[in-house]
């Protein structure tokens, strides 16, 4: 039995605790928070950080382990690199990956190597942002450097707006420094959802659209993303042959990937994020629904050194969505409301974290929200006209 070292154990990693056990894997977790569901569907729990390379590689060397996953984490996936390399185990370059979750260091990767990139840098405070500001066409995005899903992520429109976002940015920022690049406007849905590759070869992506916020909920927030995908064949392969050129130049070997991509007004594809790492917010099952297509086995199996050979581009069937739990308003959580129909005709899963009682942010970035719904549509159409009414289909009910 293969001893398989899995980085975290949130509500969103168990389908991977659970699946690699089912393969037949002795499955080991360690997290900082001892809350945490996974320890209880683990075969083994240590109470150590995801994000401490040192800590976790004595972990490592102590178990003897065969294979290490960062499923669904940005910031565990340098930690599984330097792991990996550390002990000759399956893996990507620790350099490659650190770079991918590094968004001042990805930008800077992306203009040296010639891809498309907006006007970025990094900066380390307000006063080095302001002092080269002019470089800048606004409306900008400000960003930390090392967060996901769209934590400390601010649309800004003129320079009086830097301070605040800075500060926002810096409070959701571990390594406390922030970037600022150019916004670009896209054409149609931004291009959201995951890919793998074999042995440096791009051969899986799935593509969904993204759905940001803007009525009730700060500007440019994730709300999920809907399958299948609104790209021409032509439009994705073109996004394909994009990545497939980035993960050359990065020397990337097997690895599942959360990929972001906008298309500028000419069809230019600009790579947003390339997070080295399944996505968040049950991508993956999404992509099950989909596609047929189980990622969590082929990153298992990749993790281990096992052949992934079989896995191959898959046509979406059906519509489907995944969609963030979450409140317009502060509160406590009383409970979920779905409309009847669409409970009894479109929802598929329900993964929520709040109980009763529990008390409730208004929405302004992932941090806020109380776990995801899945859920299907017999049409396009009818997919946008929920997902552009949401909260006649569920909603969160709160107390004051």
């Amino acid at each position: 039995m293969k001893k398989l070292l899995m980085l975290g154990g949130s509500m969103q990693q168990l389908p991977a605790i659970k699946r690699a056990r089912e393969m037949g894997n002795y499955v080991i977790v360690c997290d900082y928070l001892p809350d945490n569901p996974g320890q209880y569907h683990a075969d083994e729990y240590h109470n150590v950080s995801t994000t401490d390379c040192d800590a976790v590689l004595a972990l490592a060397r102590e178990l003897r382990i065969n294979g290490i996953v960062a499923y669904a984490s940005d910031p565990a996936a340098p930690t599984a690199a330097f792991v990996a390399e550390k002990l000759g185990l399956p893996g990507n370059p620790y350099e490659s990956v650190r770079l991918l979750t590094r968004k001042d260091l990805f930008r800077s990767f992306l203009r040296e190597h010639g891809f498309n990139t907006p006007e970025a840098r990094g900066y380390d405070t307000y006063e080095q942002a302001m002092a080269d500001i002019d470089r800048f066409r606004f409306p900008v995005m400000v960003k930390p450097v090392d967060s996901s899903g769209s934590k400390g992520v601010v649309k800004v429109y003129d320079a009086a707006g830097v301070k605040a976002a800075v500060e926002e940015a810096l409070s959701y920022s571990r390594s406390g420094r922030f970037i600022i690049e150019e916004f670009i406007e896209k054409k149609g849905y931004q291009v959201s959802g995951d890919g793998f590759s074999v042995d440096g070869r791009l051969v899986f992506t799935s593509y969904g659209n993204e759905l940001y916020s803007g009525k009730g909920t700060r500007e440019y927030v994730a709300l999920g993303e809907f399958w299948p995908s609104l790209l021409t064949p032509e439009q994705k392969n073109k996004v394909d042959c994009e990545l497939q050129r980035l993960i050359t130049a990065l020397g990337m070997r097997t690895c599942a990937y959360n990929i972001e991509v906008i298309l500028d007004k000419n069809d230019i594809p600009y790579v947003i994020e390339l997070g080295p790492r399944n996505g968040g917010s049950y991508i993956p099952q999404l992509i099950k629904y989909a596609t047929g297509v189980d990622l969590i086995d082929y990153t298992v199996h990749g993790a281990l050194g096992e052949p992934c050979g079989d896995l191959k581009m898959t046509p979406t069937h059906g519509v489907w969505s995944n969609y963030m739990i979450l409140s317009k308003k502060s509160g406590a959580f009383r409970e979920l409301w779905f409309d009847e129909d669409f409970r009894k005709n479109n929802l598929l899963e329900v993964h929520c974290t709040a109980k009763p009682g529990d008390a409730v942010h208004a929405y302004q970035n992932t941090t806020h929200s109380l776990g995801t719904i899945l859920f299907k549509a017999n049409s396009v159409e009818e997919m946008v006209k929920i997902t552009d009414n949401i909260e006649s289909y569920y909603r969160v009910e709160i107390d004051d």
